[in-house]
């Protein structure tokens, strides 16, 4: 199949597109600037320049790629470190996942392609009743914290645009939390905030999270493109959720960290906001078995633990021997 990747260097993309000329694919990605036409070129794939925001650009690089399948993985979280803010922190991505699906949707449309992926997210968006993992079909939060909404309804909409698309028919993928080489939760910055002891362990820590490597993350949307069901959402996670107590000290340990400060729930409201602390102590995780089930996938990392200290020591050799 012609397939465009919308966000083609970001952590998935540059997973997804080498993964998906290896499966036989003729692909297209876009990125927004031309210092990164070459990173695509270098991938395999031909280079559109598009900024999602700009719906002219989009419908351009739509047309004149012709894909059967356009794959959404357009965001713009590269460096947020400052969660206090959330949705600030989020604003540009949210408007990637509101106009920009629009805009992608509306070409698609128009270019006469089959099938749309889209990237969501598994974690927090659940809500905090029942259990402790949640299925596609549990309800997302209906009363997050105050700071987190606007995130929250940019996520609704984008699942809403894609899943409820006969034409093309829409898929929405919820990734887990990334992780990968000096990639999402073992970036620099994120390690370098781990180091210095910013990332405190709030409450009693019981807030269960779900991660998934950016390669299985590639992989489970391959298998999407080629098998998954129209109109389906699917968490896209590892085996095994972790609580924020038992996650945050091994990654502490794994960069040579002293243990996170511990802090109670009283004090993280105050000073870092109830969306924090929510994440912290209150948070539910996904399971994974629809999508093993009709996707016929499973993650080669199945436990962050493994696929984090793997992580970290792919890091350690890549700035060794450059």
């Amino acid at each position: 199949m012609r397939i465009l990747v919308a966000g083609a260097t970001g952590a998935v993309g540059l997973k997804l597109v080498p993964q998906l000329i290896e499966a036989g694919h003729s692909v297209v990605g876009t990125t927004r600037t031309a210092a990164k036409v070459e990173i695509i070129r270098r991938m395999g794939a031909e280079p559109a320049i598009a900024d999602g925001l700009d719906a002219q650009a989009i419908r351009t690089a739509v047309i004149a790629a012709r894909p059967d399948v356009i794959v959404d993985q357009m965001t713009d979280l590269a460096g947020v470190t400052d969660l206090r803010h959330f949705d600030r922190a989020f604003a540009t991505t949210n408007k990637l996942r509101t106009q920009g699906t629009d805009f992608l949707l509306a070409a698609a449309r128009e270019a006469g392609v089959r099938r749309f992926i889209a990237q969501s997210f598994c974690g927090w968006t659940y809500g905090h009743g029942g259990e402790a993992i949640k299925t596609e079909a549990d309800a997302l939060d209906p009363d997050p914290p105050e700071e987190l909404r606007r995130t929250l309804q940019a996520i609704q909409y984008l699942e809403g645009a894609v899943a409820g698309s006969a034409s093309p028919e829409g898929i929405v993928l919820r990734y887990g939390s990334f992780y990968g080489p000096d990639t999402g939760m073992l970036s620099r910055a994120m390690i370098d905030q781990v180091r210095r002891r910013r990332v405190p362990l709030i409450g009693g820590g019981g807030g269960r999270w779900s991660f998934i490597h950016v390669d299985d993350a590639a992989a489970a949307t391959v298998a999407a493109i080629e098998r998954g069901k129209p109109g389906e959402i699917y968490n896209i996670v590892d085996d095994e959720p972790a609580d924020v107590s038992e996650w945050l000290p091994a990654l502490a340990t794994l960069v040579g960290a002293r243990p996170p400060i511990r802090v109670p729930a009283w004090l993280g409201r105050l000073f870092a906001g109830e969306h924090l602390v929510s994440m912290m102590t209150e948070v539910r995780a996904g399971s994974n078995a629809k999508a093993r089930r009709e996707l016929g996938w499973q993650p080669a990392h199945v436990s962050w633990r493994e696929g984090f200290a793997e992580a970290v020591r792919q890091s350690g050799e890549q700035r060794a021997a450059a």
